[in-house]
């Protein structure tokens, strides 16, 4: 999908170290405050460019948005963790940088990826969230979804309430 200076293509390996930066910068900015720091800090140190290299590598399938030249949001996306369902595909994350959100990117990256998931049979979709990550439960309900599910996630001694949004 390309759009003038917005193109939206296939992550590959060398794309590692742009997708580091991006999610680094957007859970620092997303999640300072809510997750607790030495977790936070854990997990982006954790999925750093080595980590996202080796991954791609192994075929995790991931887009990336491009504005201007630099990748400025990722998505990955894959079959659907939730089994029983009618929700065959899964967004695992998307991410965009703090300083190009707003502007209708996380929204060409929900719709790339979902046009994915249909390419490959993979009918239906369902994304989770934070509950407290405020901004992304209202753009998934922005976007059409509706909760289906909910869950606890673990940090440490800390538990958050996650929601899972699904689309048919």
């Amino acid at each position: 999908m390309t759009t003038g200076l917005i193109s939206i293509r296939n992550a590959a390996s060398d794309d590692a170290h742009d997708i580091a930066r991006v999610h680094e910068e957007a859970w620092r900015q997303t999640y300072q405050g809510l997750i607790p720091h030495l977790h936070l800090e854990q997990m982006i140190a954790r999925h750093g460019p080595g980590w996202w290299q080796n991954t791609l590598r192994n075929g995790l399938s991931a887009q990336v948005l491009e504005f201007d030249g630099e990748v400025s949001g990722y998505v990955t996306l894959g079959r659907s963790r939730m089994r029983g369902t009618p929700y065959k595909g899964e967004i695992f994350e998307l991410y965009v940088r703090p300083a190009e959100q707003g502007v209708g990117f996380g929204g060409r990256l929900f719709h790339a990826a979902r046009a994915e998931l249909s390419a490959h049979h993979l009918a239906g979709l369902c994304i989770w969230s934070l509950a407290c990550n405020e901004r992304a439960c209202t753009i998934y309900q922005h976007l059409g979804g509706g909760q289906i599910s909910e869950g606890l996630e673990q940090f440490g001694d800390q538990s958050l309430r996650k929601v899972a949004f699904a689309w048919r």
